[in-house]
């Protein structure tokens, strides 16, 4: 019985992906992913990311947002632009937004007030928000409570937390992104979702990132998120049809097309 699976974190429309983009979606198209979600870095991704989009509409959904880490001085500017297509055309979401600690905390605050922001335009226009928290899910979650009104729902993108941060999120409305670094040798991942229930997790690659194994080292894509599902399946001793169902479901139901 063939599968099919949703990628909801894949940055497609990278440079990485300029010698064989069309070839790599369709892999993936084949391989039995339906939906793939694109989201946004900055000003200079969008026109990328929506080229993209457009040549594989039934496929590829764009989201609008700014990265932590494209947070700096001109943090008003770039909101501003996220505000403006925000407003223009519908979305599948908004960011990827949130807090990144682990490459530069110069703008921690700039990146707080940035990730709120975003929240309140997620809200008013009912869009699931992309949290992005890496070494940060402790003060992700503190600007997630604060915002949360029982209007807000998103993913915890490339979760890598204990199993009191999963609950929190979880109790708070978010779904937790998994990707590769599932099946990487050394992560304690695994450990935490053997107690958290499928209904609560989405798949995800984070292309051209943070490949599986066997592909570590080289690029991700987006065809690969099987290799996702299958560890998944060990993990929860389920079997992969129903690691699909439920992960797509939850993905259909977090952003509003099922």
């Amino acid at each position: 019985m063939s599968i099919t699976l949703i990628d909801t974190h894949a940055h497609l429309y990278s440079r990485k992906f300029e010698a064989d983009r069309n070839e790599m979606v369709q892999r993936a198209i084949d391989a039995g992913i339906t939906k793939i979600y694109l989201p946004n870095i900055d000003a200079e991704s969008i026109d990328a990311m929506l080229d993209l989009e457009a040549t594989f509409p039934n496929n590829c959904f764009a989201m609008m947002g700014l990265h932590p880490c494209s947070v700096n001085e001109n943090v008003e500017e770039e909101l501003a632009i996220v505000e403006k297509y925000l407003n223009e055309r519908t979305w599948a979401g908004v960011g990827e937004t949130g807090i990144d600690l682990y490459w530069d905390k110069t703008f921690l605050e700039q990146q707080k007030m940035a990730f709120a922001r975003q929240i309140e335009w997620a809200k008013d226009l009912n869009l699931p928000v992309i949290v992005h928290a890496r070494e940060s899910n402790e003060e992700c979650l503190e600007v997630v409570k604060a915002g949360q009104d029982g209007r807000l729902r998103g993913i915890f993108h490339c979760f890598s937390g204990t199993i009191e941060q999963a609950n929190r999120m979880i109790d708070l409305g978010f779904m937790l992104g998994i990707g590769g670094t599932v099946t990487y040798p050394k992560s304690e991942l695994p450990d935490v979702l053997r107690q958290v229930p499928l209904e609560h997790v989405v798949l995800e690659t984070d292309a051209p990132y943070l490949p599986p194994v066997p592909h570590r080292g080289k690029r991700n894509e987006s065809a690969y998120v099987k290799l996702v599902a299958d560890m998944l399946s060990e993990i929860k001793v389920v079997p992969l049809s129903l690691v699909a169902k439920i992960t797509s479901e939850n993905a259909e139901r977090m952003f509003g097309q099922g």
